[in-house]
């Protein structure tokens, strides 16, 4: 398909311009889709506001990695997904071949093949995402929450290295799209979920998404009243999600002996944080950090979309054209709502017809 396309095209930190672009031109192994929705992310928002080393690789860029599209163009080899397809996909996909790999800790890849662009008209998909981490979206299944496939694939890897248990005290330190797609996991399991965060309008919201209680991390007894509400003890899995070192040293304080605490917000380079080795090793405390997603991840996260396990509805605050990205971008940054959908082609009435 040739011809030109309206994107955000990144430049530098701070410098996402709203311009026309050619429309990526696919090989025989790849497709071309037309995005439907795509969704604001603090990893968007970070890129936006520092670059990438990973994501952004040269300048002048697409940006933008949660979408949901249809197949508009297919290469001669493909037999995958034919013209017309609804489709949803996650933006990497592990080689299979470095020893990482072979070891099957896929998201530590040593050679992840990366896509972004969500924030553009039309997104070229590479053979081997395709083939490893691409997926018709099903039937009944809108195209603003098939989106959400990415985020909720990263939730779904770190709560799948959780000992979880039925009637569990957790705590969920930090209430944004990836907390509350840690605390709607954990309810799912039968967790009993306490929600933490600086913001009281988060920590109400929260209540939406399987927490019982919620405590704000800014008040100086902030640890003493969870202790209060997991029975004088803590809980038995703690999952920060904030990329703070304070909310990780926090996480650390507030668990039971025998605890897990899962460190899965990603802090700054260079960042350190401090723990009493004396409760580590006498508590037998289990600290963890999980990185990504992984094919099988993102296959069981796509399930539970399509049997509203997971509700999506819930996770959508709004709806910008493609123009006002940057203002999306920067109303999430003001922890103002959860997720707001982009659309690239179309208004939000459009979606129904799909």
């Amino acid at each position: 398909m040739q011809g030109k396309m309206m994107a955000q095209m990144f430049y530098a930190p701070g410098d996402v311009r709203f311009e026309e672009t050619d429309i990526p031109q696919i090989g025989d192994d790849e497709i071309l889709v037309k995005v439907r929705t795509a969704l604001t992310c603090g990893t968007d928002l970070k890129t936006y506001r520092r670059g990438h080393p990973t994501i952004i690789q040269h300048v002048p860029s697409t940006f933008g990695h949660e979408f949901a599209s249809d197949v508009i163009e297919v290469g001669r080899n493909v037999d995958k997904f034919k013209i017309g397809d609804r489709v949803v996909g996650a933006n990497t996909a592990p080689c299979f071949q470095c020893e990482a790999c072979k070891n099957e800790q896929y998201s530590l890849c040593e050679n992840l093949s990366y896509l972004n662009g969500a924030f553009s008209e039309y997104v070229a998909v590479p053979e081997h995402i395709l083939n490893y981490n691409f997926y018709k979206i099903p039937d009944g299944l809108r195209y603003e929450h098939a989106a959400l496939l990415e985020p909720l694939a990263c939730a779904v890897h770190g709560f799948d290295t959780l000992p979880v248990r039925a009637g569990d005290y957790t705590v969920v330190i930090g209430a944004g799209p990836i907390g509350l797609m840690f605390m709607d996991l954990l309810s799912l399991a039968g967790c009993r979920v306490i929600a933490a965060d600086l913001s009281d309008c988060r920590l109400e919201l929260s209540r939406n998404f399987g927490s019982f209680a919620t405590v704000n991390a800014g008040a100086d007894d902030y640890i003493e009243q969870v202790r209060i509400l997991t029975e004088g003890k803590g809980p038995q899995i703690v999952v920060e999600a904030t990329g703070f070192p304070s909310a990780w040293e926090a996480a650390f304080d507030m668990a039971r002996p025998g605890a897990t605490v899962l460190c899965f917000g990603g802090t700054k380079a260079g960042s350190t944080v401090t723990f009493d080795c004396k409760k580590f090793h006498y508590s037998e405390i289990t600290l963890k950090g999980v990185y990504h997603h992984t094919p099988y991840h993102v296959r069981w996260a796509l399930d539970l979309l399509a049997s509203a396990q997971i509700d999506g509805s819930k996770y959508i605050s709004g709806y910008y054209p493609l123009e006002k990205t940057i203002e999306a971008l920067d109303s999430i940054g003001n922890q103002e709502g959860i997720k707001y959908v982009i659309l690239p082609n179309g208004t939000k009435e459009d979606l129904d017809l799909g």
